[in-house]
């Protein structure tokens, strides 16, 4: 007898008619978005199309008036409407964040702690995790994203591509389910964005799950399973990464497209 296939994994991440709004400028309206487990999914479109918040609402930085987000097949639960909607579980909260890395546009290193004390903290004061071990992690970390040997100094001591692979070693101590990054490399100059990229290529190549907000369309072309392309709040188009770059269907998608590319 042929024994069932197992079961597909819940995504990682699934929203269903996402509805965001800060008072009445309507952000998101109506979002549905899949991040299965060990894909990468980009978020691309002009600024102000609602990608930041679409992110930021996977983790709870942001409060969502209407639709549904599940976090490992797992409801968030809701008390309240409207803009008084607000997630009813705060442990429930907790367990999502720390399980949903965020690497942002500027870094956020403390500045009073080292590279090795950054990559550290939350690890030893969220999760209680023994505090050598956390360290050998950390460490191993550092030296994975090329800065080893950083460990015992300042951020301020650093260039903004070497404080951005700690910002990246950060998350990854937290040993998350997914990696959020909001355009990583916006905020800086191209030489040192290519260490950026190079390290976010080679998480992607491990196969980790991530949600990839960026405005580097060669980037999404090469890291993606799949691209999302966000246009005044709503998803225009989406598919793999050749159909998106290399045969768009929409008149806006291709104009986007246009405007990104030139030199």
């Amino acid at each position: 007898m042929t024994p069932a296939p197992s079961p597909e994994p819940s995504p990682v991440i699934e929203i269903r008619n996402l509805h965001k709004s800060y008072g009445a400028l309507e952000v998101l309206r109506g979002v549905d978005m899949v991040a299965p487990r060990g894909h990468v999914v980009s978020l691309i479109g002009s600024s102000g199309s609602g990608k930041s918040t679409l992110l930021r609402c996977c983790n709870l930085l942001e409060d969502s008036q209407q639709g549904e987000i599940r976090f490992e097949g797992e409801p968030v639960t809701w008390r309240g409407n409207g803009h008084g909607r607000q997630p009813a579980d705060r442990a429930q909260v907790l367990r999502i964040r720390t399980n949903l890395s965020m690497v942002f546009q500027q870094f956020n290193l403390w500045a009073h702690m080292t590279v090795l004390q950054n990559v550290m903290e939350a690890p030893v004061t969220v999760l209680r995790q023994p505090r050598d071990v956390v360290e050998a992690r950390a460490r191993a970390l550092l030296d994975k994203v090329g800065i080893g040997d950083k460990a015992d100094v300042y951020p301020a001591q650093m260039s903004g591509g070497q404080q951005q692979r700690a910002a990246i070693a950060r998350a990854l101590c937290m040993e998350p389910r997914a990696l959020l990054f909001d355009e990583p490399t916006s905020a800086l100059d191209p030489e040192l964005e290519q260490e950026v990229i190079k390290v976010i290529k080679a998480l992607a190549a491990e196969g980790r799950t991530m949600i990839l907000v960026t405005h580097d369309m060669h980037l999404a072309a090469d890291v993606s399973d799949h691209v999302v392309f966000l246009h005044q709040g709503r998803i225009e188009e989406e598919g793999p990464p050749e159909a998106v770059f290399g045969a768009p269907a929409t008149a806006r998608l291709k104009q986007f497209l246009r405007v990104a590319e030139a030199p």
